[in-house]
């Protein structure tokens, strides 16, 4: 079988163990491509690299040095950068008026100034064109509860990997987004997927019919960062069974199913 990433070369940050991230890097391993592994915890990324054979590298996207550093170790190690995938994120659930200042700030840390500020290093760094891959979210289209700062920061850097698409289109650099729904098997979801009462009020607003697995992300970002998606730029496909024609449960639908098991 033919290896779609063969001579590619990928940073993946993001990474923990069994999160996206782990799952996306793990993919383009498999399809032949060099990958530079990267996290915020070093021991977690090391993790990931020894069990998939990649390359690590610390870095905490919030610190323009270690962004710095990242981008520098994959000039090093590979001699260019085709494919930067951004899988960072903080599932903080506040609600809106508790939702406090010092939370705000981290959480634009976190998911619109670091990954701005990675970007930024990537497209001076692609000088043949390249592959930019945001992991956004299906909740930066339909709404749910409490989770407006992760929402509003998702969506807003969905627009900025726009911005990208239209001014670097013509040097043949790509940029896209890929928004999963909830996935069953990644550490964000906090297992309450694989709770049954929660799992089926999902399975009710999931026109495919089963909740999302981290591989089916994975697919999608291979894809992406391939040669076959080479016209595609500028997109937020959403990666979630057809879920944003229908909606989230609502915070009292779960906990209703909650009080229900549990009475």
């Amino acid at each position: 079988m033919t290896k779609k990433l063969n001579g590619k070369t990928a940073i993946v940050l993001g990474v923990a163990p069994g999160n996206v991230g782990h799952a996306i890097a793990r993919r383009y391993v498999e399809d032949g491509a060099a990958v530079l592994v990267a996290g915020r915890r070093a021991d977690a990324v090391e993790a990931v690299a020894g069990d998939i054979g990649a390359q690590a590298q610390q870095c905490d996207i919030t610190s323009e040095q270690d962004l710095d550093a990242l981008v520098a170790a994959a000039r090093e190690r590979f001699g260019r950068i085709d494919v930067g995938v951004n899988a960072t994120g903080w599932g903080l659930l506040a609600p809106f008026e508790e939702t406090t200042r010092e939370d705000l700030e981290k959480m634009a840390a976190v998911q619109f100034t670091g990954p701005f500020q990675y970007f930024q290093r990537l497209v001076a760094n692609m000088a043949d064109g390249g592959s930019i891959i945001q992991i956004s979210s299906v909740t930066a289209s339909i709404m749910f509860e409490n989770h407006a700062a992760y929402m509003g920061t998702k969506a807003g850097i969905d627009h900025v990997i726009r911005c990208i698409a239209n001014e670097y289109g013509p040097r043949g650099i790509r940029a896209n987004s890929i928004a999963p729904g909830g996935v069953a098997d990644a550490p964000m979801s906090g297992g309450g997927l694989n709770y049954p009462p929660i799992r089926s009020l999902y399975l009710r607003e999931i026109p495919l019919g089963r909740v999302g697995v981290a591989e089916d992300v994975a697919n999608v970002a291979a894809w992406l960062a391939g040669d076959e998606s080479g016209y595609v730029t500028g997109q937020v496909l959403h990666v979630s069974g057809g879920q944003t024609l229908r909606r989230n449960p609502s915070i009292a639908d779960l906990l209703g199913a909650h009080a229900a098991e549990q009475s």
